[in-house]
């Protein structure tokens, strides 16, 4: 619950426990897993305890660390021709991961990868869960801070790797978004259907980018927040951003209308300004490397 106006929230309490069995916590410090610090630069939140535990469940507390969380030069497939794996055991193991990445964006991309194929598990899905185990021994105390700022600015850093799946070959879209300087949401998710050039890929990716920006604009104006605008949007194709700015309908772009269109119209009413990053500043390549 949150507010500006202590009264109403002190009404609002005695309201629910009315109708409901409530307990008053006090502040949040932790809550199903996550560890919630503070401190005079901001609040800090972690899955410190969350991640040991499932070291230890793995067996994987006394494993080596390594430094990165998956192979850059390694394209996870099928692999028919391995052995499978406990499917239920892969599954819960995924499945834990994926709800410790709500803490760490820079493993987003590799549990974004193993958990195509809980369908199925191979040795090799194995192994590659199993290393993201290992990159987390080496960095338990990692989490995001939330800096106290006096700005509230919107930001999104959108890109889409093209054809990277060897299975469909279906690009990857992945975006993150700040305030105020904050990371406060990201995501690493295959397209759903074949991309037929970079440029749909791009679009695609930047029109999810920008509707997480819209969401995040509804939130801030329900709590009744002013927000600095116009929304800030960020990607490394200028030939994309180009197309998105130019009036001129073009023949070899007539597949990717819906997102050119979409993205156009919120151009022009000025809620969002396009910016080209130079690739090495890219923030979502996190989320696909």
């Amino acid at each position: 619950m949150t507010g500006n106006d202590e009264k109403d929230k002190h009404e609002l309490k005695l309201r629910l426990v009315k109708e409901f069995e409530i307990k008053e916590l006090g502040k949040l410090k932790y809550f199903l897993g996550l560890e919630v610090a503070y401190s005079t630069q901001g609040i800090f939140i972690s899955q410190q305890k969350y991640m040991i535990d499932l070291l230890t469940e793995t067996e994987k507390i006394g494993c080596k660390s390594i430094a990165i969380p998956i192979d850059p030069n390694y394209k996870l497939g099928e692999a028919k021709e391995e052995p499978a794996v406990d499917k239920g055991m892969y599954q819960r193991l995924v499945g834990k991961l994926i709800y410790l990445a709500d803490t760490r964006p820079d493993i987003a991309y590799s549990v974004s990868m193993i958990s195509q194929f809980m369908h199925d598990p191979r040795e090799p899905h194995l192994q590659a869960a199993y290393r993201v185990l290992h990159y987390l021994k080496g960095n338990l105390g990692k989490g995001i801070l939330f800096k106290r700022n006096d700005t509230l600015t919107l930001e999104a850093y959108t890109d889409a790797d093209y054809v990277g799946s060897i299975v469909d070959r279906r690009s990857t879209t992945r975006y993150c978004t700040f305030l105020g300087g904050n990371l406060v949401t990201w995501r690493s998710k295959k397209q759903n259907v074949v991309a037929r050039s970079s440029a749909e890929s791009e679009f695609r990716a930047i029109a999810q980018g920008l509707c997480e920006l819209l969401w995040l604009r509804i939130i801030l104006d329900d709590l009744r927040i002013p927000w600095e605008g116009p929304m800030k949007l960020y990607c490394d194709n200028k030939f994309v951003i180009n197309i998105a700015h130019n009036l001129i309908q073009h023949d070899r772009t007539k597949h990717i209308e819906i997102d050119r269109h979409f993205i156009k119209e919120k151009l022009e009413e000025g809620l969002v300004c396009m910016s080209y990053v130079p690739s090495e500043r890219q923030l979502a390549d996190v989320l696909t490397k």
